[in-house]
């Protein structure tokens, strides 16, 4: 299906010191050749050897277009499993056009999104979750998640995967073998041994479906609300977070009437802040608008940051529990840190009733930085990164997770079959079930459909 030649830009569309095309098709070295003319030499690009680099011109006939660096890729030693083709050029949007054009005239077709990854798939060169890492890897954006993307794209998950679905196979095929000989009344699978790998698999199932919540949030990063009173200095949180003054600060409450965001990253791990307007009663309509919104800001978070004043509520200390008790109450799954801001202008015999009145509580002072620090090693240990840290299979794609569900249930009730003396045709079905969700998650089983949703996500040229 896909035997023909393409072509497109692998690099940033605009201009820029230098852009690179790629071809990728059994006539890419020839349609290259065609229009490549070497400074020093005559040399032919379909003799020259595999991975190596080439300096001249691409040329339209007499009219050069630019001088260029030429490397070639033959199959199937190359991304794609094909011969391949990257020219590097002057950045100018104009060049990289006319290279594009002139290849399109003389027999390439331009590549859709993810096409060369896809043919990398169909050649053998990737599995599906393999090359489903190569679009993680491109849109990581800090540490942690550009380290599960290179493991997932090296193979560990699925290799993870591939074993489990291995040994399942062999002990399915003694029991689809036992059905021949069912009226023999014989085994040749070794219940005590099947038994042992199902619980095997179903240990591993469990830890790979527990990832998912860990991975999903350092994919996507970590959606953080920061709510109070107004005035307690949210807003001069935000900026000693971010070390810019990314929010308005002033002494006028109410001065935050929409929700500010940005992102940074803590320990590898990207973090968006929002800041939200102040909650009180007010009859301005428009930050009665951004309160509402601070609740909905509340809702989608996954962790929430209560901020109250230490220097105006030491005083009041029960009026900020009050409000700690609603917010735990409406949420009672979600983690709260509950901060006292302004620390630095209070004695110790405050700060240790601060301390005495509300458990846990992190002092700050947001306008020297003062407890800065601990508020990021909180929200750092908020996040089960043990796995991260030892190398563990991590699961970050939705369509892997939901595939590892229907597996683990159909491998329980390959248990139960076993735990009940199920029959050896009804065992078959269920283990059956099983391999084909492991199959879905490595494109051993794949659809069009399947493959038109993933590689559609892709950038073009990838």
């Amino acid at each position: 299906m896909h035997n023909d030649t393409i072509v497109a830009l692998a690099t940033p569309s605009g201009s820029g010191a230098i852009a690179i095309i790629r071809l990728s098709g059994n006539d890419a070295i020839t349609i290259a050749d065609k229009h490549f003319k070497s400074i020093k030499t005559n040399k032919t690009l379909a003799q020259e050897a595999s991975h190596t680099i080439h300096l001249g011109h691409i040329v339209d006939g007499a009219r050069i277009i630019d001088e260029v660096l030429i490397s070639i890729f033959k199959n199937p030693n190359s991304y794609t499993g094909e011969n391949v083709v990257e020219v590097s050029c002057h950045g100018s949007s104009y060049i990289q056009q006319e290279i594009i054009q002139l290849f399109l005239r003389n027999g390439c077709r331009m590549a859709t999104a993810g096409e060369f990854t896809l043919r990398a798939f169909l050649n053998g060169k990737l599995d599906l979750s393999q090359a489903e890492a190569v679009a993680d890897l491109i849109s990581s954006d800090n540490k942690a998640s550009h380290k599960i993307a290179m493991q997932q794209m090296r193979g560990g998950f699925s290799s993870e995967i591939a074993k489990l679905r291995e040994e399942l196979l062999n002990f399915a095929s003694l029991i689809e073998l036992e059905l021949d000989f069912a009226e023999e009344d014989v085994e040749f699978a070794d219940r005590t041994q099947f038994k042992e790998l199902i619980d095997r698999i179903i240990l591993v199932l469990k830890r790979l479906i527990d990832s998912f919540a860990v991975g999903n949030v350092i994919k996507n990063g970590i959606p953080v609300a920061i709510v109070g009173e107004p005035n307690v200095g949210k807003s001069t949180l935000l900026n000693a977070l971010l070390n810019e003054d990314r929010a308005i600060v002033s002494e006028i409450a109410g001065t935050t009437r929409d929700t500010i965001e940005d992102e940074i990253s803590i320990g590898g791990i990207g973090f968006r802040f929002i800041d939200t307007a102040g909650i009180r009663d007010t009859e301005d309509v428009v930050e009665s608008i951004g309160i509402k919104k601070t609740f909905e800001k509340i809702e989608q978070s996954q962790v929430t940051i209560y901020l109250f004043d230490a220097q105006k509520n030491v005083t009041s200390l029960e009026d900020v529990r009050v409000e700690i008790a609603k917010i735990r109450n409406k949420h009672p799954q979600k983690p709260l840190l509950v901060i006292a801001n302004k620390i630095d202008t209070l004695d110790d015999i405050q700060l240790a009733e601060i301390n005495k009145t509300i458990p846990d509580v992190l002092l700050l002072s947001a306008k020297t930085g003062f407890g800065v620090e601990q508020l990021t090693n909180s929200l750092l240990n908020l996040i089960n990164t043990g796995a991260l840290r030892n190398n563990e299979t991590i699961v970050t794609n939705s369509r892997h997770y939901d595939a590892l569900l229907k597996a683990f249930e159909e491998i329980r009730k390959v248990k139960y079959g076993l735990e009940t003396g199920l029959s050896g045709d009804l065992l078959a079905i269920d283990i059956r079930q099983a391999l084909y969700h492991f199959g879905e998650i490595t494109g051993e089983i794949t659809t069009d459909d399947l493959l038109g949703n993933i590689f559609a996500n892709f950038c073009i040229g990838k």
